[in-house]
């Protein structure tokens, strides 16, 4: 049995791919750590139903003070009990190096550290520092051509480019999530092509009776056909697109299934008399019984807006869970994306800056009729079993993790 420290600058709530990389490794015996944020209302502590050990950091950045231990000290113990606020710019950059000095001293060892994210990436290699082990960088995006980086001044941006520039080249090794990622990482980072590993869920059995769900816990009528979104409630997903669109598909209601700082504007939207009960806000389900809650949809929506380069070239998880759910989708027609949906016809492509387009490619779904729907869905499943399972897709991770550590994964 080894041991794998997984670094992550989320709560590891909601990670879906931290869950499958941690399910699959304590499946086969090894010791998993996953060292993550804490926020209000979380453990600092916790051993996952999956059977991976979850410990939560809550920093103050004044800890990132070269300040004598024990002073550091009384700032951690008081820090777990105080609301957590967001934090920017100097603030938040002592925040995380306050983080990493408290992982150094809390986390166990390991054989092998993977750290995601440009925010996480820092952690982990001093985890790996103090080991002396490898550590692979897991970059999920294309950070700086994302939504959340574009809007930073030059010196910012130029700042994180080097840092994770400089971070992944001392990794012993890049994964990311689709072969475009792979190609533009290793042009902008001058590291080796990344391995590709894609986040598509587990092979599964679908129920023989399609579950209904969201009928059951939202109260909805028999005949209203689900219309779902699910993920991050962040701007530029198309889901204010998806909102503009819902009233000219008939007999359908949107359920907005995630998690996010937009989350109370979409509450909001759906509380309002105007939009007749036809939209729907839910909070994130478990990602272990995320799939049971796709496959009770009729449609999966996913109309991302082609705003950045990260978005062009985007293969979103919710995308390979509704193919493993067998649920059709209408994905916006973009180069990451589209060529999916078109090799399996899974689907209609939209122009996600139009909710006609989008509607329009709705009501072609869900009026789709009974033998083709049957057909779309067999073809659909048989890709999830063959390619689109993250069986197929953690092999090349684990062949990684026995390339880097000499040893049996």
């Amino acid at each position: 049995p080894q041991r794998l420290t997984i670094v992550t600058p989320t709560t590891a709530q909601f990670h879906s791919e931290l869950y499958r990389i941690g399910n699959s490794a304590t499946g086969r015996g090894h010791a998993v750590t996953v060292i993550a944020r804490w926020a209000p209302g979380l453990a600092l502590e916790e051993r996952h139903p999956a059977g991976y050990r979850i410990i939560r950091i809550a920093s103050d950045p004044r800890e990132g003070l070269p300040l004598p231990g024990r002073i550091r000290k009384l700032i951690r113990q008081g820090a777990a009990r105080r609301p957590r606020r967001p934090r920017r710019g100097l603030a938040r950059l002592l925040e995380i190096r306050a983080g990493t000095l408290e992982a150094i001293r809390i986390a166990p060892p390991a054989d092998l550290v993977l750290g995601y994210h440009y925010l996480g990436i820092g952690t982990g290699l001093a985890l790996g520092r103090r080991d002396r082990v490898p550590v692979i960088y897991d970059a999920g995006d294309i950070y700086l051509a994302s939504t959340a980086l574009g809007a930073l001044p030059g010196p910012a941006r130029a700042m994180i480019r080097q840092y994770e520039r400089s971070a992944a080249q001392r990794a012993d090794a890049v994964v990311t999530a689709n072969d475009a990622y792979a190609d533009e990482l290793a042009r902008r980072l001058d590291v080796p092509l990344p391995v590709v590993v894609m986040n598509c869920p587990p092979r599964t059995t679908p129920l023989a009776v399609r579950p209904r769900r969201f009928h059951e816990a939202l109260g909805l009528a028999a005949e209203t056909r689900v219309v779902l979104y699910h993920g991050g409630f962040t701007p530029e997903r198309g889901i204010e697109e998806l909102i503009a669109a819902i009233p000219s598909v008939e007999h359908a209601a949107l359920v907005l299934l995630g998690y996010g700082p937009l989350a109370p504007t979409y509450e909001a939207v759906a509380a309002d008399p105007a939009s007749a009960g036809r939209i729907r806000v839910m909070r994130a389900v478990d990602p272990a019984d995320l799939l049971n809650w796709v496959a009770s949809a009729d449609v999966a929506a996913m109309p991302i807006l082609p705003t950045t380069l990260n978005h062009r070239l985007t293969t979103p998880n919710k995308l390979f869970e509704a193919i493993a759910a067998g649920v059709p989708v209408v994905a916006s027609d973009l180069p990451g994306m589209a060529a999916i949906v078109r090799s399996l016809d899974s689907g209609r492509l939209v122009d996600p800056n139009d909710p006609v387009s989008i509607a329009a490619g709705l009501t072609d779904v869900l009026d789709t009729p009974e033998p083709e729907r049957v057909a779309r869905r067999n073809r659909t499943l048989a890709a999830a079993h063959e390619v689109y399972n993250w069986e197929t897709q953690s092999a090349a991770l684990f062949t990684e993790f026995e390339r880097l550590t000499h040893r049996p994964w």
